[in-house]
């Protein structure tokens, strides 16, 4: 008789943990890699949770797959693993126990970290080799991603016709992190050919109770649970979990109570939390009726958004020209110079001070404590870069929650310079997610809804702007990133520095379809050091070689060096005013008399370009 046979009047007992528990006996190495090497040791693992209670045990192969195994160089031994695990699963089990070969998902918080196409291919590999060993069914668990589940749910369901259990993982009670509610997900899965949906890790029983109570019984399949010990710890560089078996036994009969007839553990779960599940269980027949609980819908803020003060940018240059200047914060306490900078560019009417984030990777002034400041004593709108670099995927949304508390809306999008290129390149680089993925984040925010899923209970009124790099071999390729971000959700670019009209012509041909605008960044040059500086070593800039040889004749002569790169930053602005609604100027080594020249320049240019084509339509009329 299947396992799911006895399910339609049982409830079974699975196993728990297999790497936590490997973890916790001092082993950090390849888990699934010690099917071959210390065969006895996982046996007895297996050994030890059937004499618990367990119906069902697992094979030790959770990440035994081609991607997860190249991190230990150990891809081609794909097969050699997972027929170990098989065999040294079923040894132990004998006649009395149920084996199930195990496939671990691979996309977490970043789904797009591995593409589709290259984890269908793995999974195949590693399914024929758990098939071929004779298996009594398939377990898909820790799936936190429902695309890449169903995906493999099907591929399964078309090469076999054993049971199969698919469980997917939470970072929220009762909702997918891609805002997926949980019964929604539990239907697709049993629609899609899975006898056993279910739930399992990241959640404690708490949670994983609390997620249940929005799951009705399934039409045909079953429910699983495999809830984690606990929270887990961290001391002394180790993780341990502390959950108390007998919390595990004090619930058991709540997750049948919510119609659950498999039971195992996740993270953390020992023998012990086995043993205290079946005991508490023996001989209970499962439900057959559930009251499904009706929980309160959260509300977010009554519809009510944030009032901005400024108009979006990406609507002020769709109908005008814009101008937006960059001043750096200081890299040291002294911000005498910096606002002296900010209230001369007050007083020339641009349109935003943009602040970057640690640029180069050099430490600076935290940019959202000068973006208030800027906002509420000069009475500006700062526009607030924001790098992936020095913040993990938790670090950002605070970050983000930070910035719509102050009510500081206009942010910059942006990857950030390694840690390496700056004055600490021992420095870790965190890039928890790309520019991509941060826009889709800050999009998220403005639907009051968290990377994992969870409500915000108010919208925020992000402005999200990104970057453009337009000094590149191809710009084709350059503005299919553009047209990706799009689709993240960016609503308009600031451009890198451009120091070439001919630059300027190509731009503007190649993103002329785009919907979004374009802020086409200028710089002024100081000097021939400053020049050759960021054409060799700044990544993203490239300046012609007639413009450096202009600024090398004068690399003796700073003051009319100075004048010089005005000169040129003035012919590029006249160009650009041609094609372009928007400038972004960056202001050098805190010269903001060179920018606040330009700044004017831009508006009188642009004031020109606007007498001249109202005139124009004046006579034609």
């Amino acid at each position: 008789m299947s396992f799911l046979e006895r399910m339609k009047n049982e409830i079974l007992i699975a196993d728990g943990a297999m790497g936590t528990l490997l973890y916790s006996y001092g082993t950090d190495c390849c888990f699934e890699e010690l099917n071959i090497s210390q065969a006895d040791q996982i046996q007895q693992i297996h050994k030890a949770y059937i004499h618990a209670g367990a119906n069902l045990i697992q094979t030790n192969s959770y990440a035994a797959n081609y991607i997860k195994l190249q991190r230990y160089g150990l891809e081609d031994n794909v097969k050699d693993i997972n027929t170990a695990a098989v065999r040294n699963a079923r040894k132990a089990a004998g006649k009395d126990s149920y084996v199930v070969g195990t496939i671990g998902g691979i996309r977490g918080m970043k789904p797009n970290m591995v593409v589709l196409e290259e984890i269908k291919r793995s999974f195949r590999e590693q399914l024929y080799c758990l098939l071929l060993e004779g298996v009594d069914g398939i377990l898909l668990e820790t799936y936190y991603d429902i695309e890449e589940l169903e995906n493999v749910l099907q591929i399964v369901r078309k090469e076999t016709e054993l049971p199969i259990i698919a469980q997917v993982s939470l970072h929220e009670v009762g909702v997918l992190q891609d805002q997926t509610p949980i019964s929604k997900a539990i239907e697709r899965l049993e629609n899609l050919g899975a006898d056993v949906v279910g739930l399992n890790c990241r959640l404690g029983p708490h949670h994983m109770l609390e997620t249940l109570e929005d799951i009705p019984l399934p039409n045909r399949a079953y429910l699983s649970a495999y809830p984690n010990a606990s929270i887990p710890a961290y001391t002394d560089g180790k993780f341990h979990y502390e959950g108390d078996p007998n919390y595990f036994r004090q619930s058991a009969k709540a997750f049948r109570n919510q119609g659950v007839r498999l039971i195992g553990g996740c993270c953390g779960t020992t023998p012990d939390h086995i043993q205290a599940f079946a005991s508490e269980l023996k001989g209970l027949p499962p439900i057959s009726e559930k009251l499904i609980k009706k929980r309160e819908q959260i509300r977010i803020s009554d519809g009510n958004l944030p009032v901005r003060e400024y108009t979006p940018l990406e609507d002020i240059v769709k109908m005008r020209s814009s101008v937006i200047v960059e001043l750096d914060p200081p890299k040291h306490l002294n911000t005498a110079k910096f606002f002296e900078g900010v209230k001369a560019f007050k007083e020339i009417g641009i349109d935003a001070i943009t602040l970057a984030d640690n640029s180069l990777a050099t430490p600076r002034i935290c940019n959202s404590a000068l973006g208030y400041r800027v906002k509420k004593e000069i009475g500006m709108r700062p526009l607030v870069h924001i790098t992936c670099r020095d913040r993990n995927i938790i670090g950002l949304q605070s970050h983000l929650m930070g910035l719509h508390t102050l009510g500081l809306y206009d942010v910059l999008a942006l990857t950030g310079d390694p840690a390496r290129v700056g004055d600490f390149p021992g420095a870790s680089s965190v890039y928890d997610l790309s520019s991509f993925e941060l826009i889709k984040m800050i999009k998220l925010f403005n639907e009051g809804i968290s990377v994992s899923g969870k409500h915000l209970q108010e919208q925020s009124v992000f402005s999200v702007g990104a970057a453009f790099n337009p000094n590149v071999r191809s710009i084709e390729k350059a503005v299919q990133r553009l047209e990706k971000k799009i689709s993240y959700g960016a609503d308009y670019f600031v451009s890198q520095p451009v120091f070439s009209e001919k630059k300027l012509l190509e731009i503007h041909a190649a993103v002329k379809h785009l919907e979004r605008p374009i802020y086409i960044g200028i710089m002024p040059l100081t000097g021939s050091k400053n020049t050759e500086f960021l054409h060799n070593e700044v990544p993203g800039i490239k300046i012609s070689e007639e413009i450096r040889n202009r600024m090398a004749n004068l690399k003796d002569d700073p003051v009319n060096a100075a004048l010089e790169g005005v000169a040129i930053a003035k012919s590029l602005i006249d160009a650009a005013c041609e094609l372009f609604n928007g400038i972004y100027l960056i202001t050098p080594f805190m010269r903001f008399d060179l920018t606040a020249e330009l700044a004017l320049y831009a508006h009188e240019v642009s004031a020109k370009i606007t007498r001249r084509n109202e005139n124009a339509k004046i006579s034609i009329n």
